[in-house]
This record gives C-alpha cells, structure tokens and sequence, in this order.
C-alpha cells in the first residue's frame, strides 16, 4: 500500500471515530460560569422564596436499586407510563417526567449528586423548596470533532464555541402515595449576530428542548438504579398526543383553556412555569395555585416583551405578585391569573403571563 493510500485510511479512520464520539455522547456539558455569564432577563429572575414547598429536604442517601427487576407497564392519569422496578417514566406529549416510589427525603443527594457528575454547576440549590437549578452551561459534544481541534482543542479549548447554552431546571414534588415526582425543564440560549458586519452578538432565548429533557430524565433514571438498556428501551416508547390549547376570554378575563382534566393539566402547566423560568414561590395543589412573582417588561420599545433585556440590568418595576389558578370540570380545565389579593386579573401582565404559558403549553 503506497504512502497516500495509507492516509487516506488514516484520515477516513479519524473521521468515522469521530462520527462515532457524536453518536455515542451527544450530551458533554462544560460549565459556563468561567467565562463571560448570562443573566437571566429581568423580568424573569429568580428572587428569594418567603413560602416553601412541601417536599422535605433533609439529605439521606437513596438506597440502591437493586436490577433485574420486572419491566411492567401501566397507565396512570391518561398518560402512558412505563415501570421498571420502583421507577417509572410518565409521558404526556412531549412532556415526560419521573415517578419514583421513594420518599423525597431519599432522593435528594443522588439527584443533586447527577448534575454535578453531568458537568453543571447548580445556582439554586434549596432542599427545602425541592428545587435545583443549574447555571448556563455549553455542550461540548456539538463541537465539530476534527483533526485540528483534536489536535489544539486540548490546549485552546477555549476559543471553540458552540453558540448555545442552555440551563436546567429540576423539581421535585412529593405525591400521595408517598412517592416522588421528579421534573426536568430546559430552557436555551443562542448567541446572534447583531448586525450583517458581524461585529457584536448578543444572546437570546432559544426553544426549549424536549429531547434534551427526556435524555436528562434516562440518564437520571440510570442514576437511580434502573439498567441502562432498558432505560433506553421505555424513553423510546411512543407518547401520547397533547390536549388541544388555547387562549380565550371569559367574563372580560383572559384564560387559555385545555381540553383535559385537572391531573395532566396541573402539571402541564408547572413544567410551563419552570420551562419559562417564572419564579414560583409556592404551590397548593389542592386549590389548584401556583404562587409566581413577575416583573413587567421596562418601557424601552426598542425590545419588547417578556424577553426585553437578555443581559445583565436591574429590573425598573419591583416585582408583582400574582396566583396563576388551574381549575378543571371534567376534561374540561381553564388556567387564569389571579391578583395577589385573589380577585381576577385583566391586564396587560396577565394576558402576557398567560400567552407565555400558552406557547408552552401548545
């Protein structure tokens, strides 16, 4: 074999291993926080929790899985579920989240533990309200994986970028039977240009991503003990179509109403709240409440909207209280905002809450 056939060979070889990198590990994450951070916009920020949330948050160790268990289906609540030992994933569109037939208490460390195994650094960190969040972080593995940066990607690993960050949300809820409920929401950022010099970017919201989601939730499932195959096997499962969405008025009072009962549309419409990033402060599930703070977009028309300012600032209004009410009658459910002191809302704050949510929801 001649000299360049041989690197041909080479340079076909490297190629395909690094096709198979991608194929293998999509998900790499590298901490942002080292360089230049993203504040979230202002209008919203994470404020501080008066009111806490009723999961317990004393760290005790999870005890192992023990594997081989049977594989069982089931349906619960209309969504698709399928369990693997005392772990089960629940699917509602494109909406998935886990069940887990431990106490909250139990699964607090190794869910904690998982994140910061995956790369991230956590900024809300809070037992008590159940609730981590990490901070912006890149994913390496959308890198191009060539020769040159398999080669200088070592040492300058800092000028490659892919443009993107994105940010984790997870939460955990006990539910009635004493077990745990265990939400991951996504939200995304993407750096632009400017203007056609290409001279300055700045970052703004990407969609948020549901694959990422359900990745998250298998590997989290890995982490509890359930066998990687067949976690692998029950996320592929097929999910069931979402309930038709959208916004209306009632009474003069803006509403979006779903067609489903109130089960998946209460948490339909958490996983939204934590997918936008509203600062929930409580929940009462029982009454069908979530307790959000917002701040109202500045008058700067040059950027309206929820999405006004995407870098640092101080928010020019202090924050509003208000109640958004989930109220069901049958597989009938109607979502509407509520002031702080209860009555319904009609401003403009409520109709862009709801409109937020319902783009979400869609």
């Amino acid at each position: 074999m001649n000299h360049t056939a041989r690197l041909g060979l080479l340079g076909l070889a490297m190629a395909l291993s690094a096709c198979s990198v991608l194929e293998n590990d999509k998900i790499d994450y590298k901490s942002a926080t080292q360089g230049a951070t993203l504040e979230v916009p202002p209008d919203l920020t994470q404020l501080s929790r008066e009111n806490r949330y009723a999961v317990p948050g004393s760290a005790v160790s999870a005890a192992a899985y023990q594997a081989g268990q049977n594989t069982k289906s089931s349906t619960t609540s209309g969504a698709a579920a399928t369990k693997i030992g005392d772990v089960r994933i629940e699917r509602n569109g494109a909406q998935r989240w886990l069940v887990i037939d431990r106490p909250a208490d139990q699964l607090w460390d190794p869910v904690r533990e998982y994140w910061l195994e995956n790369g991230f650094n956590l900024v809300v960190d809070q037992a008590d309200l159940g609730i981590l969040e990490t901070d912006w972080a890149e994913n390496r593995a959308k890198l191009p994986q060539d020769v040159i940066r398999a080669t200088l990607g070592k040492v300058f690993d800092s000028l490659y970028s892919t443009g993107e960050r994105d940010k984790f949300r997870t939460r955990l809820e006990r539910n009635a039977a004493g077990g745990t409920e265990i939400y991951v929401t996504h939200r995304g950022m993407v750096e632009v240009y400017t203007s056609t010099s290409k001279d300055s970017t700045v970052w703004q919201p990407r969609a948020a991503d549901p694959e990422l989601e359900t990745e998250f939730l298998r590997r989290l499932m890995v982490k509890l003990g359930v066998p990687q195959e067949q976690s692998q096997a029950v996320v592929a499962a097929p999910a069931l179509k979402a309930a038709s969405v959208r916004m209306t008025s009632v009474n003069n009072v803006p509403v979006v109403q779903m067609d489903e009962g109130f089960d998946r549309a209460w948490r339909r419409v958490g996983l939204a709240l934590d997918r936008t990033g509203f600062t929930v402060e409580d929940r009462n599930r029982n009454d069908g409440l979530y307790f959000v703070r917002y701040v109202a977009p500045g008058t700067d028309k040059k950027e309206p909207g929820f999405f006004s300012k995407l870098l640092g600032g101080s928010a020019a209004t202090p924050p509003l209280k208000y109640r958004v009410v989930v109220r069901s009658q049958g597989e009938a459910t109607t979502v509407s905002v509520l002031n702080e002191a209860g009555a319904p809302e009609s401003s403009a704050n409520a109709e862009r809450i709801l409109r937020v949510l319902a783009d979400d929801l869609k």
